[in-house]
């Protein structure tokens, strides 16, 4: 939190020397993003080394297909993929609103997902040498030490690296890395949620580490419950309901709306206009998943998830009925909050038509709808003579090139 806040702090009181600004911002997110990748390889060359790390590779990688009966595996990877890459949780929206309108976003989206698979298999390998060296030497079996969830994080690998030689060497990597990488996220959600505020507030602005500071001191005393003896109760119980179920129903209607409702192919001409025509496969593929495939998905893992609703449990404990009526509660105050916005929206559209003409009113793009991207607009009465060489280009494109955009007069 005082780094994010300090980091905010400088960018304001930095108008003079706003290049400096932005090298110090960008080495903390380099810093952040690439140490994590330090450390997973130097585990990795010490665990596979440790007697026992065998078991635990082949263990993570034999597949058990008598699990995928199981509705908690499905919902499980399908929040690994929202915790890790963002999407509808606004992280990737926020983010990419900061590119150059003409930036490659394809290239980028492929970069990160491919990223994001080879990171996360990786780390398995590092993650489950080590707990094969743990079952050695418990002389247990690797799924009998093997703990689900934060239990892994926090429970078992910390007790893992204490029984390593020069534990405290491997104690102050693994957490070191455990911060970046919980900096690394800190920087994205408070962004979001700043952005939000900024945008429904435009009045904030100027007033934004104030903002910041308050963000982040709501944010600190809603995670103090966490740090407390039965912080572990109450993060299994955020994690296994506020990350599944309201998340896959955002990230269905997000993909219904975007594939139905706006059009997948106009959508995919709003990004041709950023990075150039594309051949027709890319526009079958996208649209193919957009309309069919992403909804679908993600609406099959929540039904099967809630036929197989079971009461949630942490370890041999089963957390009482109103616990679970809680998280039921926070997982649909965002759903709630969608829903409200939108009956608002309804009853304050034109009074004049009906319920359903008034759905389809708002459901229309609005005037000033339309890209960031803006070509200059100029008459030949804006040049004196016309046969001086004259270039009108473009101000909101940047290349080390000459701009493509650049009109000859």
């Amino acid at each position: 939190m005082l780094l994010r806040l300090l980091s905010t702090c400088r960018v304001q009181n930095c108008d003079v020397n706003t290049d400096g600004c932005y090298s110090v911002l960008l080495a903390v997110v380099y810093f952040t993003a690439l140490f994590p990748y330090v450390v997973l390889f130097i585990l990795f060359f010490r665990g596979v080394t440790l007697p026992g790390a065998s078991k635990g590779i082949i263990y993570y990688l034999k597949p058990r297909f008598d699990k995928l009966g199981d509705a908690k595996v499905w919902s499980d990877a399908a929040a690994q993929i929202f915790f890790a890459l963002s999407p509808a949780w606004g992280g990737l929206i926020t983010l990419s609103s900061y590119n150059k309108f003409h930036n490659n976003c394809f290239k980028d989206s492929l970069i990160v997902g491919i990223g994001n698979i080879l990171t996360s298999l990786f780390a398995g390998f590092v993650i489950f040498a080590i707990v094969g060296y743990l079952a050695n030497e418990l002389n247990m079996d690797v799924d009998k030490v093997v703990d689900q969830g934060a239990g892994l994080a926090f429970i078992v690998y910390p007790d893992v690296v204490t029984r390593l030689p020069i534990s405290p060497l491997w104690s102050i990597l693994f957490f070191i890395m455990m911060i970046t990488l919980g900096m690394g996220s800190e920087f994205a959600l408070l962004e979001t949620v700043m952005t939000a505020i900024q945008d429904t507030y435009p009045q904030l602005r100027a007033k934004k580490t104030w903002v910041v500071l308050t963000v982040c001191i709501i944010g600190f005393l809603g995670g103090l419950s966490v740090t407390c003896r039965g912080g572990m109760f109450i993060l299994q119980l955020m994690d296994s309901y506020v990350s599944s179920w309201s998340v896959f129903m955002m990230a269905a209607l997000e993909s219904v709306i975007v594939g139905w409702v706006y059009g997948g192919e106009r959508f995919i001409q709003d990004i041709e206009m950023m990075i150039g025509q594309k051949n027709v496969h890319f526009h079958n593929f996208f649209k193919l998943f957009w309309k069919f495939l992403s909804p679908f998905t993600l609406m099959f893992v929540l039904f099967f998830n809630l036929i197989q609703y079971r009461p949630l449990e942490f370890g041999d404990y089963v957390y009482p009925m109103w616990a679970n009526g809680i998280g039921w509660v926070l997982s649909m105050i965002p759903i709630t909050f969608i829903v409200t916005i939108a009956i608002n929206k309804i009853i304050h559209a034109p009074k004049d038509k009906t319920i359903w003409e008034r759905i389809k009113f708002l459901l229309k793009p609005s005037p000033q709808w339309g890209p960031a991207h803006k070509l200059p607009v100029f008459t030949l009465t804006d040049v004196k003579e016309i046969d001086v060489d004259k270039t009108i280009s473009n101000p909101n494109y940047s290349s080390p090139n000459t701009s493509p955009f650049g009109s000859k007069i």
